[in-house]
């Protein structure tokens, strides 16, 4: 299997189309330090030339577009569950990154014997919250607020997930030598700081709001599993993190609702806003997954609603994202009024060991 990334249309379907996308799946998690998902993607496409199960052959045979629906770590995340529930124990070679075995023969012996708990996780997109990747939403606000914004957020979050980012303010974080937020706060985060550090200010919350087509109840065990298995297993760190989400969602869940982006941002919007208050529209890998007429409603939204944006009630968009072409994430900021530009403030790692400072 090639580990070149392909650029290639989100939206391609058929089967060169599943091909590339295991393909770049594979080259994605290897130059995002991920080299055991990378081996167990790696062996569910190896499945593909020869797909002798249900699961294997409603992959092979998927009719939508593979690489927005990442049909690859849907697969992944029910390898990587039977992993966690220790009723696959054939997987534990491959998650200890042992050398000289089979992946492949291993991965497809493992699909034939627990295919009925395997096929549900190909129903559904993959639900990844990492806390981490905060810091960069943290520094765009600061880097919000130099550009004369109120230092008050009313935030909005689309893809929340199980809100693990819709608590942090509940988080501390040391930004390159900028610190922010409680000490020591439910998480404290440092990520390597690359450049110059970002704006030193005090910032505050009037909101924190979000919502997901299939939200996630930290508090239920099952559903927590469900979010630990998409989490890479080389990041032992997340690990760590979804524990202390785990148990601050137990104190006070985050505010999330079971909603579509466009819905939910078009009501937020009709919202009356606080003078003094900077609302926020924020995500962070997730606009690949929100369907093209939905993308094009929110950003039809935010135009209108940044039309009648004044100082004393001005709006922001800060959006991490994937550059599936560079194999990096990007932060960007959009504010109104007279700042309708987009800003690329940084280079990310995916889940937030590390922020290139460009703002």
């Amino acid at each position: 299997m090639s580990e070149r990334y392909e650029k290639v249309d989100m939206g391609e379907t058929g089967p060169k189309a599943i091909r590339t996308a295991f393909a770049n799946q594979v080259a994605y998690c290897r130059a995002n330090d991920a080299p055991i998902t990378a081996r167990v993607v790696a062996a569910l496409a190896a499945l593909l030339d020869k797909p002798a199960t249900e699961f294997a052959r409603r992959i092979a045979a998927w009719e939508g577009a593979p690489l927005a629906d990442a049909l690859p770590l849907r697969a992944a995340g029910g390898i990587h569950a039977l992993h966690l529930a220790g009723t696959a124990p054939d997987l534990a070679p491959i998650y200890a990154d042992a050398e000289g075995i089979n992946d492949a023969a291993i991965v497809a012996a493992v699909v034939n014997r627990h295919e009925a708990a395997l096929l549900p996780w190909l129903d559904g997109p993959p639900q990844t919250n990492e806390a981490g990747r905060s810091a960069n939403f943290i520094a765009a606000m600061l880097w919000l607020v130099e550009q004369g914004l109120p230092p008050l957020f009313d935030c909005i979050e689309i893809g929340s997930s199980a809100g693990i980012n819709l608590m942090l303010d509940r988080y501390h974080y040391d930004l390159g030598g900028v610190q922010v937020g409680p000490h020591p706060g439910v998480m404290a985060f440092a990520p390597e700081w690359r450049g110059p550090h970002p704006p030193q200010h005090g910032i505050g919350f009037a909101g924190l709001r979000g919502c997901d087509v299939a939200p996630v109840d930290l508090t239920d065990p099952a559903q927590a599993l469900r979010l630990k298995a998409y989490i890479w297993p080389e990041h032992h760190v997340r690990f760590a993190r979804m524990e202390a989400a785990i148990e601050a969602a137990r104190q006070e869940a985050p505010t999330l609702v079971r909603a579509n982006a466009a819905d939910f941002v078009e009501a937020e919007l009709a919202r009356p806003q606080a003078a003094g208050t900077t609302r926020v529209l924020m995500h962070s890998i997730v606009w690949q997954y929100v369907p093209a007429d939905q993308q094009a409603r929110v950003t039809a939204a935010m135009d209108a609603a940044g039309a009648l944006a004044t100082a004393e009630r001005p709006l922001a968009w800060i959006a991490l994202e994937a550059n599936r072409t560079l194999h990096h994430h990007e932060l960007v900021v959009r504010h109104w009024p007279g700042g309708e530009t987009p800003h690329k403030l940084a280079h990310s790692h995916a889940h937030g060991a590390w922020v290139e400072w460009l703002g």
